[in-house]
């Protein structure tokens, strides 16, 4: 079944987006963003999105962003998720343009169609996310460093809303990718086709009983709203750390809710890790960073150890390069990191 009929079936009143430009005017033309005179003249890809439809609209006046969130992932149809995850999005940003640091950082919002599931943001600009930093030998600069843990600090000092800011369905789906899945003894992953060997290497860290009790218990606390001390971003990698002329951007926070700032930099440090960037940075933005009251380094450490395993093990992959032995050696170090409760 193609996505268009899977969404349509799901949601017949809704209006479906395409990488068509007909389709784009149509829609647009459907609402009350653009300006009198102002005409759709061209769309394009902004990159390649995982979770979300996204096209980049150009009109006589100026550039913008659509996005619309399906009942599925847009990169792999065949995994539900929540439609409604684009609402979350919403408000994540609403709630960080009330603040000047933060809102530096944020795309602005300029629509919203909740019927139709359709956000309309600012065009940051021609740039390109992070994701840059996994190939062997590149480096964060000590700007973009700098950048991704001003952003983290601000961030989890936040007031914690009155109306707690939840994203269940989507930590749910979430939580079933990292802390569930990777690890089913038969999950129907042939890791092989990744790397050859990998599958036999996964297979360790699939049958350690101590291992999978740790990541159980760190998967209730992730899940746990009595435990929540911070606004979270909730999926914060280089694929939604954007750099563009004006600067770093953070982008995509569909997954973000009041949880644990441990989760945050916790995944922060196993993309630094998985990317292979020097101990220097790494060190630097643990001295950077500013713990909120009642931090758990060994929470911290935990997580970072699952989102390593679950990334080389699990259904979303990144474009490492790293050999077959260098991936062993992480994935030992990213057991004694969950274990041990210690970043060595």
């Amino acid at each position: 079944m193609d996505k268009k009929r899977k969404f349509l079936e799901q949601n017949p009143n809704c209006f479906y987006l395409e990488d068509d430009l007909s389709c784009i005017k149509e829609y647009l033309d459907s609402t009350s963003w653009l300006n009198l005179y102002e005409q759709v003249l061209a769309i394009e890809k902004p990159g390649d999105g995982n979770m979300n439809f996204v096209i980049r609209v150009k009109t006589n006046e100026r550039s913008l962003i659509l996005k619309q969130s399906r009942p599925f992932v847009e990169k792999y149809p065949e995994i539900p998720a929540p439609i409604d995850r684009i609402q979350s999005e919403a408000d994540f940003i609403a709630r960080l343009e009330q603040y000047e640091v933060l809102k530096h950082y944020t795309p602005h919002v300029l629509g919203f169609d909740k019927p139709n599931y359709v956000l309309l943001m600012e065009d940051l600009g021609k740039g390109m996310d992070l994701s840059f930093i996994y190939q062997k030998g590149e480096q964060l600069s000590s700007d973009d460093t700098n950048g991704l843990i001003t952003y983290l600090n601000h961030l989890h000092r936040l007031p914690i809303p009155e109306s707690m800011v939840s994203n269940m369905s989507m930590r749910l789906l979430n939580h079933e990718h990292i802390f569930c899945f990777p690890f089913l003894s038969n999950n129907a992953l042939n890791l092989d086709n990744v790397q050859p060997g990998l599958q036999e290497a996964s297979g360790l860290y699939r049958e350690d009983g101590i291992l999978k009790k740790k990541i159980t218990e760190f998967g209730a606390i992730y899940l746990s709203e009595s435990k929540a001390t911070s606004l979270i971003h909730g999926d914060y990698y280089p694929g939604s750390w954007l750099k563009v002329e004006a600067g770093l951007k953070v982008i995509d926070p569909e997954f973000g809710f009041v949880g644990k700032a441990e989760f945050d930099i916790g995944v922060l440090i196993a993309h630094l890790e998985m990317s292979q960037q020097s101990d220097e940075i790494i060190e630097s933005v643990l001295a950077l960073y500013q713990e909120p009251k009642g931090f758990d380094m060994e929470l911290m450490a935990g997580f970072a150890g699952i989102e390593i395993l679950r990334r080389i093990i699990g259904v979303a992959q990144l474009p490492l390069t790293m050999n077959l032995a260098e991936k062993v050696e992480l994935m030992h170090t990213a057991s004694s990191w969950i274990i041990d409760g210690k970043i060595q």
